[in-house]
């Protein structure tokens, strides 16, 4: 028995051999993620019956003259048997492939048994695919586990040529013959079949963790490479960016050459051959071709398919990246052989591809948002409140009569309004010293309308010239105050902006003595333009949704009816003082 172990363990040697070669063939992933349809389930039925008649012949004949320890026995004699490790192939074509793999290759297996005859032949015939089916039942206790454990695979097979053993016995209903002959081969098989298969699992985990790890690794290459070249590539497609995209490449993957071009031209070419591919010239190559046309990867494998090629390039793989949904241009990765070109490079060459049109599509995205928020802002700051234009014309209009000087000097400042408005909105953002004078200039017209009825005040903390404000904020909420804050006031109204500022922010406030906001408004006002005779509410409306652009959420305007009476509307602005100062009045009255 001891004698007969060590020679199945011999012969399952090669067995494990043909197992190793076959964990590094692509075609076995299906089987491990499962992804099985009628033609891979016949194939791998095939395979694995093939993988268990090559046990078969890698077996030890055993009869009544003892041990034969001849390899590549064709046939046995009525008395004699095989003790191999063909059961190998059966279980582990259940547990990968599941009911139909397993089945399948154990009528393979038995039907090769009988036709090798011997006293197990009819045995196997029944014994194979039972095995074999119970193997694909077993593996669905286990569907969650893509490959089940070495341990509990180990456990598993253990009962399998037990099975067999049993099945000899009924078969032969348990002769005197039978019974020795199973004495004989059945520890040796169990034990030979058992480590067998707990080994078979092994080795693919093994396969399974470096081809993870590979996976990981070249992952990780794509991201730092696409990391590094993306800001360049945002630039645009430009003869400087794309020499400077092809160094990065060059560098990161020891290519050859790289070269890096739109759908039309050459923009640059580093490495070998530089002298022969010149930025600007045409794209003449077929593949290139064919890759802008289709958006897949093309590989050159010939020299032939280079032109104009250089000695020294004799493969390339050609990567077209994609912008906006279309190809955008082409990344060629030139190599001295077509040895270079490992799957490993072309697996990279895809992902690199992926990332570089996802973050391509993600800068796009960027950029039309800040188009988009741009034009919304400018929309924003071009808007001027008719009322206050035509109540200016009208009070121009009856100060002609009555005081001609007057009504020129509000023409004036109009003037110089509308120059500053049409000035500032030109900028997003705007130093607090001209948003200030805009407002001292509103402030100059609105005087000659309301004359004494009116006092407004403006505080500013010294220092704070420089900080940026969007343009147009503080004039839209004194108008407000002025037109429905004191709304129906009959005594003095009052006006006061404050510019204080605390830690790293600019603490903005406009209060006013007026009737306060109503309850209704305080909820919605600022959020969206209000209806109803109360108020328009687009100034203040207008205003916030520019502070929230520019600043964030933590800008947006805040509305509160003070205890004291009144109304206050406040905001925050970000502190960024530089080294410009300008003098600012403390105070204004009017």
């Amino acid at each position: 028995m001891q004698q007969l172990t060590l020679l199945l363990f011999e012969r399952m040697g090669l067995l494990l051999l043909i197992t190793f070669i076959l964990t590094r063939l692509p075609q076995f992933r299906y089987l491990l993620d499962r992804r099985m349809d009628w033609k891979t389930g016949v194939t791998f039925s095939l395979f694995f019956g093939l993988v268990s008649i090559g046990g078969t012949y890698s077996g030890v004949t055993v009869g009544p003259g003892g041990i034969d320890s001849s390899i590549l026995a064709v046939s046995l004699d009525p008395g004699e048997a095989m003790a191999d490790s063909a059961l190998i192939g059966i279980v582990m074509a259940g547990l990968l492939g599941g009911v139909a793999v397993g089945t399948g290759a154990g009528i393979l297996s038995g039907v090769h048994a009988l036709w090798m005859g011997g006293m197990t032949g009819m045995a196997e015939v029944w014994s194979t695919p039972i095995i074999g089916l119970l193997a694909g039942l077993v593996a669905r206790f286990f569907a969650e586990e893509r490959v089940i454990a070495p341990v509990k695979a180990l456990f598993i097979s253990v009962f399998a040529p037990i099975l067999q053993m049993g099945v000899i016995l009924i078969v032969h209903e348990s002769s005197p013959a039978a019974i020795e002959m199973v004495n004989i081969i059945g520890v040796p098989m169990v034990i030979a079949n058992s480590i067998g298969v707990g080994v078979f699992v092994t080795m693919i985990l093994a396969a399974l963790r470096e081809e993870e790890r590979a996976a990981a690794s070249e992952t990780q290459r794509a991201l730092h490479i696409a990391e590094m070249a993306l800001p360049y590539l945002k630039q645009g497609l430009t003869f400087q960016t794309a020499e400077a995209t092809a160094y990065i490449l060059r560098r990161e993957l020891r290519a050859s050459a790289v070269a890096v071009t739109d759908t039309e031209e050459i923009l640059a070419h580093v490495g070998i051959g530089t002298k022969r591919h010149v930025p600007g010239e045409r794209i003449r190559t077929e593949l290139s071709r064919k890759a802008i046309e289709s958006g897949d990867i093309q590989i050159a494998r010939v020299k032939e398919q280079i032109q104009p090629h250089h000695p020294s390039l004799g493969a390339a793989i050609i990567v077209p990246f994609r912008s906006g949904g279309q190809v955008a241009g082409l990344i060629k990765l030139y190599y001295q052989s077509v040895r270079q070109i490992r799957p490993v490079e072309e697996a990279f060459a895809k992902g690199l591809s992926k990332l570089i049109s996802i973050q391509l599509d993600i800068a796009m995205a960027e950029q039309l948002r800040d188009l988009m928020k741009d034009a919304e802002l400018k929309a924003l700051q071009a808007q001027i409140n008719p009322h206050f234009l035509f109540n200016t014309l009208n009070a121009i209009v009856t100060l002609i009569r009555v005081n001609p000087d007057a009504a020129r000097r509000v023409t004036v400042q109009l003037g110089s309004y509308m120059r500053m408005n049409l000035t500032m909105t030109q900028s997003p953002l705007v130093p607090l010293y001209k948003e200030l004078e805009h407002l001292h200039t509103y402030l100059g017209i609105v005087k000659i309308r309301f004359e004494e009825q009116l006092a407004i005040t403006c505080v500013c903390d010294p220092g704070l010239e420089s900080v940026s404000i969007p343009p147009s904020t503080l004039q839209p909420l004194v108008e407000n105050s002025i037109n429905h804050g004191l709304k129906g006031k009959t005594d003095r109204g009052e006006i006061r902006v404050e510019l204080r500022r605390s830690g790293d922010v600019v603490i903005v406030t406009v209060d006013d003595n007026g009737s306060g906001f109503s309850a209704p408004l305080l909820d919605k006002l600022g959020d969206s333009p209000a209806d109803g005779s109360e108020s328009t509410g687009l100034g203040i409306y207008n205003v916030n949704r520019r502070l929230i652009n520019l600043f964030g959420p933590a800008a947006r305007l805040r509305l509160t009816n003070p205890p004291e009476g009144g109304a206050r509307i406040a905001f925050t602005i970000p502190y960024q003082a530089d080294e410009r100062r300008e003098t600012i009045d403390e105070g204004h009255d009017s």
